[in-house]
């Protein structure tokens, strides 16, 4: 997103002051094949596009490596994020800060929730979040890791949907 602050222009002439702020992609290996959840990811996508989060649902491809690198092309220089189960382990204040960095950042972040077998080999050099020590469908993580980014977004706007 772009934002102009012509307000803040002294001369009228110059160009106007460009805000870069990072957005949020949320990757997921293909559709949710379970309408439950589809109708969850659809519900959370509704709810988070205004605040810069979306979501993109790549077609299912096998394997996780080729998932991966179109993910990293795509993405060029902004920085990329996996989903596993030995990433970084935060409560919901901790993404919410996550949040607040990601989108005063000039640069977008790509979080990926991996294919139903994991990310395998691929990605181990690339930062990593973790929504619990325990496993997940992707499905359902997709879910969850939406959820936490509604609810970080709830608590940077300071409404009372997070009640801790």
């Amino acid at each position: 997103m772009v934002f102009f602050l012509d307000a803040l222009r002294i001369n009228e002439r110059a160009p106007p002051h460009r805000i870069t702020v990072g957005r949020v992609f949320v990757h997921l290996h293909g559709k949710a094949k379970d309408s439950s959840f589809r109708a969850a990811i659809s519900d959370y996508a509704n709810r988070l596009n205004s605040d810069g989060v979306q979501i993109i649902e790549h077609r299912n491809q096998t394997d996780p490596g080729e998932y991966l690198d179109n993910i990293i092309k795509k993405a060029g220089k902004d920085t990329v994020i996996l989903l596993q189960e030995n990433g970084e382990n935060l409560d919901s204040i901790g993404y919410s800060k996550k949040m607040k960095e990601w989108r005063i950042s000039n640069n977008s972040v790509h979080l990926v929730v991996g294919p139903p077998g994991g990310f395998g080999i691929y990605g181990g050099d690339l930062q990593s979040l973790s929504l619990g020590r325990i496993t997940l469908p992707h499905e359902l993580a997709a879910v969850v890791l939406l959820e936490q980014l509604y609810r970080s977004c709830t608590i940077i706007k300071g409404l009372p949907y997070h009640r801790a």
